[in-house]
C-alpha cells in the first residue's frame, strides 16, 4: 500500500489563475504510512468541493483522507510565480509553509511565497 501512496501526486493545481486549495493528509487505511498533498482548482466554488472529489478517489485506492485546512493559490505560469494565502471558512487555514514546500517540489523554477493575507 505504501507503493500506492507514493504514486499519488503531491500536487495537482490549475495551470493558471487564482483559486481555492486544500492541504490533505492521505493515509494508508489501517496503516501508519501517510503524506500530505495539495489540491486546487478554479472549478471549486467552495473548499469542500475539492475535498468531495479527492476523498472518493483516495478511498478507491485504499486510503483515508483528512483535510488539514485551505486557502487560495495565485498561479502565474508566465512569470513563474505562485502565491499561497488566505484560509478556508469550512476547514480553517492550511499550514501554508507545508503547502509551499510541496509546491516547490513540483514547480522548481518558480518563485513561491506565502502569507496570512486574506486577499
Amino acid at each position: 500500500m505504501a507503493d500506492a501512496l507514493a504514486k499519488i501526486p503531491d500536487v495537482e493545481i490549475d495551470p493558471e489563475g487564482t483559486f481555492k486549495y486544500i492541504l490533505v493528509r492521505v493515509k494508508v487505511k489501517d496503516g501508519d504510512v501517510q503524506k500530505d498533498i495539495v489540491r486546487g482548482t478554479k472549478s471549486a466554488e467552495y473548499h469542500n468541493h475539492i475535498f468531495d472529489k479527492v476523498n472518493p478517489a483516495m478511498e478507491a485506492l485504499g486510503m483515508e483522507c483528512k483535510c488539514l485546512g485551505g486557502g487560495k493559490i495565485e498561479h502565474n505560469s508566465h512569470e513563474k510565480k505562485i502565491r499561497v494565502f488566505g484560509e478556508s471558512t469550512a476547514y480553517g487555514k492550511a499550514d501554508h509553509s507545508v503547502s509551499v514546500e510541496k509546491l516547490k517540489s513540483v514547480f522548481s523554477g518558480y518563485e513561491i511565497t506565502w502569507s496570512d493575507d486574506k486577499k
